[in-house]
């Protein structure tokens, strides 16, 4: 019996020896991480003692739009997909959303938490290496020999919709609308789409499901990735009064309280302070410019960027380090000036974007607005936004309730 239970015991440990090599050893052909990296932080070290350290040899930029819902990050979404040589994705981390949150108890606990950004920084990184294959993962049904007609928003990528990716019939140039997009296009061959990610210098990807920057710091920190942080911000009030409007049933509540003048006992403020607090803690980071975020973040508010849009646009694109083509100043000229008979669609980027900016002055009570502005008052101060003190204040379009702030991009 002795030998017998020191026999298993030799075994067990020498299973769990080899079990280790393997998976330093795939560790260290996977990812080559370097020696002290993690711990002092320096994600700009490119190794020099270890020869085997794979880093961006190509200067690809990447570019990530942090946002939240309503907060005009479709418009900024545009400004990057309309460029030639930017491979642009709408939203693919509503794939992981929509696959683990079934299988999450509530979604809100720390642990579901850090399940969700552990794979969505997994999938932004195969993303930005143009790996497309990685998605498929998190698409239901599974792709058949990499072709798939369930990704999300397909049309609100440019290159997705045009050719070699999409052979619609019509000019070699025909750049197909969102909605004529699936329809004339088909399947989608993540091979062909892949292809198209590399022969272009740069990716850029939309979410609004990342909290805070601080949740993007593995992947800023990446040697791999060239990756630069577009923090898109929106006066709370404003996201409040467009989401009131777009998720009419989910803010059944805000809009009774508009309609009655009646607070319900029952109303989810989280709905709003979820928003204050997150934005909050994001910027916060962001103005306190850590060091790795140099050169890695810039903060934009929505009512600049609607204001004076190719200002603030060649801005961004300045700081990106990547030369501002003229399909996009072509598309600025064209989408900001507000045709009425182009602007229906909830999720639609064409506006007269000053105007735009304000509406929600004219969509929210000042009670609502009043208790907007006592539970949001730390980030509405962080970010240069004033408070309405009356009615009278609210509905006078002459009184301006933002702040001139110069949020220069850390550099």
């Amino acid at each position: 019996m002795q030998c017998s239970w020191k026999a298993v015991l030799l075994l067990a440990l020498a299973s769990i020896a080899i079990q280790y090599t393997a998976i330093r050893t795939f560790t260290a052909k996977s990812f080559h991480t370097c020696p002290g990296l993690a711990e002092a932080g320096l994600a700009e070290r490119l190794c020099e003692e270890s020869p085997t350290f794979a880093y961006n040899l190509s200067r690809k930029t990447h570019v990530l739009i942090l946002a939240t819902t309503r907060s005009g990050s479709s418009f900024v979404g545009q400004l990057f997909n309309q460029h030639l040589d930017v491979f642009y994705l709408f939203e693919p981390l509503y794939h992981v959303q929509n696959t683990l949150i079934p299988r999450l108890t509530q979604g809100k606990s720390p642990a579901d938490r850090r399940v969700m950004l552990g794979a969505s920084r997994d999938l932004l990184r195969s993303l930005y290496d143009c790996d497309l294959y990685f998605l498929e993962n998190y698409i239901k049904p599974p792709p058949v020999n990499h072709t798939t007609d369930r990704i999300f928003r397909r049309g609100a990528s440019r290159v997705l919709c045009s050719r070699p990716v999409c052979e619609p019939p019509g000019s070699a140039d025909l750049v197909l609308e969102e909605g004529d997009c699936v329809r004339k296009c088909g399947l989608l061959n993540l091979t062909v789409a892949a292809e198209a990610c590399r022969e272009r210098s740069h990716v850029a990807i939309k979410t609004v499901r990342v909290p805070e920057v601080n949740d993007l710091r593995a992947l800023v920190e990446d040697p791999r990735l060239n990756l630069k942080v577009i923090q898109l911000v929106r006066d709370p009030r404003g996201i409040l009064a467009s989401r009131s409007e777009t998720f009419r049933d989910t803010y059944r509540l805000w809009r009774l309280w508009y309609g009655t003048g009646r607070k319900p006992y029952n109303l989810d403020v989280t709905q709003l302070t979820t928003v204050c607090e997150d934005f909050s803690n994001s910027v916060s980071t962001g103005l306190m410019r850590p060091p790795w975020l140099k050169g890695k973040y810039m903060l934009v508010r929505y009512e600049d960027l609607a204001r004076n849009p190719m200002k603030k646009t060649e801005e961004i694109y300045g700081f990106l380090g990547i030369p501002l083509d003229s399909h996009v100043a072509h598309w600025i000229q064209n989408n900001t000036r507000g045709d009425p008979t182009l602007g229906k669609h909830k999720y639609g980027t064409v506006r007269n974007s000053a105007a735009t900016a304000e509406k929600w002055r004219f969509r929210l009570s000042y009670d609502i607005v009043a208790f907007a502005q006592n539970a949001c008052q730390r980030v509405l101060a962080q970010l240069g936004y004033k408070m309405a003190n009356s009615e009278e204040e609210l509905k006078n379009p002459s009184i301006s309730l933002v702040e001139e702030r110069d949020f220069r991009p850390f550099s």
